[in-house]
């Protein structure tokens, strides 16, 4: 009898969630004005075209999802080199970035600013307009040339909502290895 009593509750509420269509989470504000994500986006992958140590012409693929109910449009991504001896310096000018959608075709976004302050080892980018949640990004940024050490290159990912007051959320660490496949830092001909 329990058992039964059971399922019959599982089954309704099964059945009453059927129709249910999910909204989207509106973002957290602070009292002070500070705007969060409801549900922050998450990095999914950091690659590179060429993993070879002093090569010119790589592209760095940071590639992030941002949910449907984050709540708030993604305004700002920050990467910062965390760890690797050689500092990576991007051709800004070069700076792509674009969402992936239902065909599988790329989007261009349009980007308003990007810089990169040398100190902190920190590139910035500024989306305009900011991007919408529920869609998957991807930012392709260009070194001048791959590092001259070989390594683990760990660059942290931090994103900001929508709004003059924005609080960015830490998603993690891109990883690249760079190897050096002969080359010796030592001499130029790899002894």
């Amino acid at each position: 009898m329990r058992v039964a009593v059971i399922l019959s509750i599982a089954i309704a509420t099964v059945t009453g969630l059927v129709g249910y269509t999910l909204k989207p989470s509106p973002a957290i504000q602070l009292q002070d004005g500070t705007v969060y994500f409801a549900e922050p986006p998450r990095l999914v992958s950091a690659t590179t075209t060429y993993n070879e140590v002093y090569v010119w012409g790589a592209t760095y693929y940071f590639t992030l999802n941002l949910p449907e109910n984050a709540g708030e449009p993604l305004q700002k991504v920050t990467i910062n080199q965390r760890e690797g001896l050689d500092y990576v310096r991007f051709d800004l000018k070069n700076t792509v970035a674009f969402a992936e959608t239902s065909s599988h075709t790329k989007q261009k976004l349009g980007l308003k600013d990007a810089t990169s302050d040398r100190k902190t080892r920190t590139t910035s980018l500024i989306f305009d307009p900011p991007v919408d949640p529920g869609k998957t990004i991807t930012i392709a940024l260009q070194p001048r040339q791959n590092p001259s050490v070989s390594g683990v290159y760990l660059f942290g990912v931090t994103a900001f909502p929508a709004g003059k007051k924005s609080h960015g959320q830490f998603l993690g660490y891109g990883r690249l290895t760079f190897y050096s496949h002969g080359h010796s830092i030592f001499s130029p001909f790899g002894w």
